[in-house]
């Protein structure tokens, strides 16, 4: 196993320090792929993972036909508890399944060490998904899981049944911090989920603790806005 941090990696974390340290303003356009490329002496295709993992992460956003800003700030909203997938598909009379589209381990970028309260030079094993409702591609949902927590769970365990195999060994799910928000399908993305480049995309990003408040899976997940939507229930 390779302890080199990836080139992508290095530049989304050089970025992201653009944005905290606010030396690139919240709502202010960044550079081109083609210009940030060149500032950081790295491949367009290298760029282009660094600007798209840091549009995941909710720190950028890509306006069509303007190009990407820095995120302004959102409207928090608290959603009820930690939603299931398989069991909301299941309670609408359809059939919940998913296809593994990447899974691997490598160090965590500054974003997860610091969503999953770890030290950057942690491993962390990161599990790439499609979900799916009747066949039809609703989500797609990357979640990263510190390896040091699951390291002795089996692939099946993991990608299958991730909540009940850690409630089984004494992992007690207990909550989830949650932020949704608006954004346009990258072209990864929209050939992923079977639509068009820059079709409305519902995000969800979701750190989830167990009972004694540890930090267990960073996930952030895009939905296709015309065939997903969530449900809030305000109760006084």
């Amino acid at each position: 196993m390779s302890n080199k941090i990836p080139v992508y990696i290095e530049m989304h974390n050089k970025m992201r320090q653009l944005i905290v340290s606010n030396e690139w303003k919240k709502g202010n356009k960044i550079p081109s792929e083609r210009d940030l490329a060149d500032e950081f002496n790295v491949s367009r295709m290298t760029a282009r993972q660094a600007v798209s993992s840091l549009v995941e992460e909710g720190l950028l956003e890509r306006k069509r036909g303007s190009g990407t800003f820095v995120a302004s700030e959102k409207v928090r909203e608290k959603l009820s508890g930690i939603p299931s997938f398989t069991e909301t598909i299941e309670k609408l009379g359809k059939t919940p399944s998913s296809k593994l589209v990447s899974y691997y381990t490598k160090r965590a970028s500054e974003s997860e060490s610091e969503k999953l309260a770890i030290h950057q030079d942690e491993m962390v094993l990161v599990m790439e998904r499609i979900r799916y409702a009747n066949g039809e591609p609703i989500c797609f949902e990357v979640a990263t899981l510190p390896l040091v927590i699951i390291k002795t769970f089996s692939k099946e365990q993991l990608t299958k049944h991730l909540y009940r195999t850690l409630s089984d060994n004494g992992y007690e799910v207990a909550r989830a911090e949650q932020t949704l928000s608006a954004t346009l399908a990258s072209e990864k993305v929209a050939d992923l989920l079977q639509i068009k480049r820059e079709s409305p995309i519902l995000r969800l990003r979701q750190v989830s603790y167990t009972q004694d408040s540890t930090p267990f899976e960073y996930v952030r997940a895009q939905y296709v806005g015309s065939r997903y939507e969530f449900f809030l229930e305000a109760l006084k």
